[in-house]
């Protein structure tokens, strides 16, 4: 592999001439770029990007932290991150934790602030103590998706309102004539889909209908199918489920098949996000739409800016300084799994 050098002596320019063509800095003539980018095709030249970010104590890339890239959002978000990241010169790094703190902590200990110039960090499952210890160390750290905007993490974060995104849901099923509900919240009781679920609740509430039995299930299909059976064998009169992502809705709607009923005829579903998948289903799920390319430009756009004030570099700022985006609401998408409610079976 050609190195730098070599170009330069192909190109008769110094190392340094060749270092700022392909970094676009300083001021070099349009002849001689023209003379170095010639000798950079013909030698086939490509630049080491460990090497570079040793050499320069920064590098051109950024993490994203997914706690489940089988998760089918995950995916859909990353391209996002990486389109945005791209357009300002950034790779993207993916750095999965399939769930567990501990990966979490290694790949911050390994990659921030070498390999990565920037953190961006989804539902990664990761202690804020190690987030907090990344940043203090100087690289900057961006929560992408916080669900509760009123409820500043204290980490620089895009927000998206989440709790209405719960509410438009149940909200949805109550126009359609529901009044016998389930819920399949896809976390803990205190985990990261709560705020949905509250929202959710809300909506019931204020129209005067109990909330329904809920179940709380892994935020995966079958996790939703089997809360779904559990719900609809103990509640045979529900007419809709409300499921807090999409996944659980469409392990409800298949559950929901296996049991003879149909969508909607019997029982409508509902989820949030707006997956691929969720379009692609049949029946087609209607769901709460999150605006995901929207989060991925804001959260990318934050990062870089916090990377070039060097925000965190002299320790934690105060919390009052922390910077918080918040997206535009997330928004009903009425699709097929939905309908008015028929009388209890």
């Amino acid at each position: 592999m050609p190195t730098l050098s070599e170009v330069a002596r192909h190109a008769g320019v110094t190392p340094a001439t060749v270092s700022n063509v392909l970094r676009n800095r300083g001021r070099v003539g349009a002849t001689t770029r023209q003379r170095v980018l010639d000798a950079v095709d013909a030698l086939g030249y490509r630049p080491h990007l460990a090497a570079r970010a040793l050499a320069e104590g920064r590098a051109p890339t950024l993490a994203l932290m997914v706690s489940s890239i089988a998760n089918p959002f995950y995916p859909e978000f990353a391209l996002a991150v990486e389109r945005a990241a791209r357009s300002s010169g950034h790779f993207v790094i993916i750095c999965n934790t399939n769930e567990d703190p501990l990966t979490g902590r290694a790949y911050l200990d390994q990659i921030a602030g070498t390999l990565s110039e920037g953190v961006l960090v989804t539902n990664a499952n990761l202690d804020f103590a190690d987030l907090h210890a990344t940043e203090s160390r100087g690289t900057p750290i961006v929560l992408c998706m916080w669900e509760r905007p009123n409820e500043p993490p204290g980490l620089p974060c895009v927000a998206v309102d989440f709790r209405l995104a719960g509410e438009l849901a149940g909200t949805h099923l109550l126009a359609l004539g529901h009044r016998r509900i389930g819920a399949i919240v896809g976390s803990k009781a205190s985990g990261i889909h709560a705020a949905r679920y509250e929202g959710f609740v809300d909506a019931v509430r204020a129209a005067g209908v109990p909330k329904g039995r809920v179940k709380h299930a892994p935020d995966t299909i079958q996790g939703g199918y089997t809360a779904a059976r559990a719900l609809l064998e103990a509640d045979p009169t529900l007419t809709a489920i409300f499921a807090t992502n999409d996944l659980p809705a469409l392990g409800a709607m298949h559950a929901a098949a296996d049991l003879g009923l149909s969508v909607p005829g019997d029982l409508s579903v509902i989820g949030i996000t707006d997956i691929q998948l969720a379009r692609e289903s049949r029946p087609a799920l209607t769901t709460v739409a999150v605006p995901t390319v929207e989060v991925a430009d804001l959260a990318v756009d934050l990062l870089r800016e916090l990377i070039e004030s060097s925000y965190g570099q002299a320790g934690r700022q105060l919390a009052a300084s922390v910077p918080m985006r918040i997206s535009s609401p997330p928004q009903l998408v009425v699709r097929a799994s939905t309908g008015p409610a028929r009388q209890a079976r």
